[in-house]
This record gives C-alpha cells, sequence and structure tokens, in this order.
C-alpha cells in the first residue's frame, strides 16, 4: 500500500492532469459497478423481476465503459482544473486567508453552486445520450431526476468540501474528491437506473406542491 501511494504521488506529480483523468475513469467505472450490485438487490428483494428473468448478477460492461467515459472525458480534466482554479482565485483574486472561515465557505458556496449543479447536469444528459434516448427524452429525464440527486447530495457534500478545505492539502484535494466519488458514482448511477421509481416520484410532487403553494401566496 506504501508502494501504491508512493506511485500515486510520482504520477500526480509529474503527470497531474493525466493522473486524474485516468483515476477518475477507473473509480467512475467501479462506482457503476457497485451500482448495478445495489440496483440487482434492490430489485430481487422487492421481487420487481420477472420469472424468466436471469436473477444471477451479470456487470453490465457496456454502462461500465459508458460511465468510465465520464469520469475520463469530464470529472477528471474539468475537476481538476476546477480545484486548482477555484483555489487560485480566491487566494489571488479575493486575497482571502487559507483555512479561514471566509476562505472555507467561499470555496464550499462556489463548489456547491456551480460545479455540483453543473456535474449533475452533464452526468444525466450524458447518460441518457449514450442510451440512445432523444432529446425530448433526456430533457424528461434530466427534470425527473435533477432535483432529486441535487437535494440528497446537497446534504452530504457541502460537510465533505467542508472537511476537505480545511484540513486537506491543495495538492491532495482531488484525490480526495475522487475517493468520495466512488460513492457519489454508485449514488448517481443508482438514481440513474431506478427512473420512475416511487419516492423521485413523490419528492418531485411534493417539490411542484410547494412550488405552486409559493405562487398562489
Amino acid at each position: 500500500m506504501i508502494r501504491l501511494w508512493k506511485w500515486y504521488q510520482s504520477c500526480l506529480a509529474v503527470h497531474p492532469v493525466k493522473t486524474q483523468v485516468i483515476s477518475s475513469a477507473l473509480i467512475w467505472g467501479f462506482g457503476d459497478i457497485a451500482a448495478q450490485a445495489v440496483t440487482h438487490t434492490t430489485a430481487k428483494k422487492r421481487h420487481l423481476q420477472s420469472r424468466n428473468e436471469d436473477k444471477d448478477f451479470k456487470i453490465n460492461w457496456r454502462r461500465v465503459a459508458t460511465t468510465s467515459l465520464f469520469g475520463l472525458g469530464f470529472v477528471g480534466p474539468v475537476g481538476h482544473f476546477w480545484y486548482e482554479g477555484l483555489d487560485r482565485f480566491i487566494k489571488l483574486r479575493l486575497q482571502l486567508r487559507p483555512n479561514s472561515f471566509s476562505f472555507v465557505a467561499t470555496k464550499v458556496a462556489a463548489d456547491g453552486i456551480i460545479f455540483g449543479p453543473l456535474d449533475l447536469l452533464v452526468f444525466f444528459t450524458y447518460m441518457g445520450f449514450s442510451t440512445g434516448k432523444n432529446a425530448a427524452q433526456v430533457k424528461e429525464d434530466v427534470k425527473r431526476d435533477l432535483l432529486p440527486a441535487l437535494i440528497l447530495e446537497g446534504g452530504v457534500w457541502p460537510i465533505v468540501q467542508v472537511a476537505n478545505f480545511r484540513y486537506v492539502p491543495v495538492r491532495y484535494q482531488l484525490l480526495y474528491v475522487n475517493l468520495f466519488c466512488l460513492l457519489d458514482s454508485c449514488f448517481l448511477s443508482w438514481v440513474d437506473q431506478q427512473e420512475n421509481a416511487p419516492w423521485k416520484q413523490w419528492l418531485n410532487s411534493f417539490l411542484s406542491l410547494k412550488e405552486q403553494e409559493g405562487k398562489g401566496g
């Protein structure tokens, strides 16, 4: 494990972008495999599988490859430049003192307001088109999945990022985020596979009702 860590540090120092791109692809691929396993187990427990369907778990490697490409083409490169650029911008342009309350709070707010929603939007749009859906179908999928995922992740990622921006050195913040992305990719893949699950329908109906009450008031 120590050798692996040193090897990773060496790769990160020499090829930072390439290292983050490759590691993101691997992490998101493993996350999707985990998501498929969770979905299979959940469906099995709820007896959602038909009698003629093979109940043995089989990995959908095409989906794994698709999700890995998302990590390779978006999460890795965009995430790398986002966190590096965010740190430089807040230090040099806003001139906030590193590790201060305002420094950490600004980073968390920017990450949650800008990068978080963008990441979810790109993910659900990409996954929709990758399965052969047209623009109208993808739009409906994004409308169905984006808000529930954003709300659920909104309760977790700010806490994760407070610890990241406060205690983790900048050179390791991307690794920290990528490790949590293993769980995040599993969660997002699971949300995407849930399609019109009852909990999604309830949450979207609840949000629509609140919106109507707000307009009526």
